[in-house]
């Protein structure tokens, strides 16, 4: 009887994985990938083992990274991180690696999320359980109806605060973020200036971007205090 259920020769995963605590289990395993992105949302498992697109995902997350571990660090806020740190919460039913990911201090003071130990590594960690402060996805071909559908409901219910979601693939640059409404995430309304105020940094974002000196775009995360 078959046991494990391969991806295209790419990699096994174990029939046994078919609820949040054993997909948990598995992710921390050695014998899960180490490339692409697994998440697990509500009930489903999603595979994207498709590459990162250079421009439209990889240098806008490069783009958005350095403009707020600024503002993070100056301020002293918390923990940004970006790629494969692991979010998982049992309220949420989803276990996934957002793009990007800001955890307060005061949140893991507080219990709203705690960092997990690496058991190779006591002093460094694995995974968010909980509810992060802000979380970020970047739309690619393959994550549309993911990033804009089931990931926002998941987060929401996990007790995330912002999801902001940022799309560069086509001839409009989007950049929305949202807050928590009564029942979901709801968008946030921009000022004039085309700015989305944020409650968790305290200062307002918009996202723009100009081609450089070889024609492709480059982006910029401004802010407004």
């Amino acid at each position: 009887m078959a046991t494990t259920l391969h991806f295209d020769g790419q990699f096994e995963m174990p029939l046994a994985v078919q609820t949040l605590a054993s997909f948990r289990e598995w992710a921390l395993s050695d014998g899960f990938p180490e490339t692409g992105r697994i998440d697990f949302v509500a009930g489903k498992i999603e595979v994207d083992m498709s590459p990162e697109k250079f421009i439209s995902h990889g240098r806008l997350k490069t783009a958005m990274i350095r403009s707020l571990e600024e503002l993070i660090d100056e301020q002293s806020l918390g923990y940004l991180v970006a790629d494969s740190t692991r979010v998982t919460s049992s309220r949420g039913q989803v276990s996934s690696e957002p793009d990007l990911v800001f955890v307060a201090y005061d949140s893991l003071d507080s219990g709203k999320a705690k960092l997990i130990p690496s058991k190779q590594d006591p002093e460094d960690f694995v995974e968010i359980e909980g509810g992060p402060d802000l979380i970020v996805e970047i739309v690619s071909d393959s994550s549309v109806a993911k990033d804009t559908k089931d990931l926002p409901k998941a987060y929401f219910a996990a007790g995330v605060s912002e999801y902001w979601l940022a799309d560069a693939r086509g001839e409009e640059l989007i950049f929305q973020m949202h807050c928590r409404d009564k029942n979901r995430f709801e968008p946030m309304v921009k000022d004039e200036e085309g700015y989305q105020h944020s409650a968790v940094l305290n200062c307002g974002y918009r996202l723009s971007r100009t081609r450089d000196q070889r024609g492709h775009w480059r982006f910029r995360l401004e802010r407004k205090s």
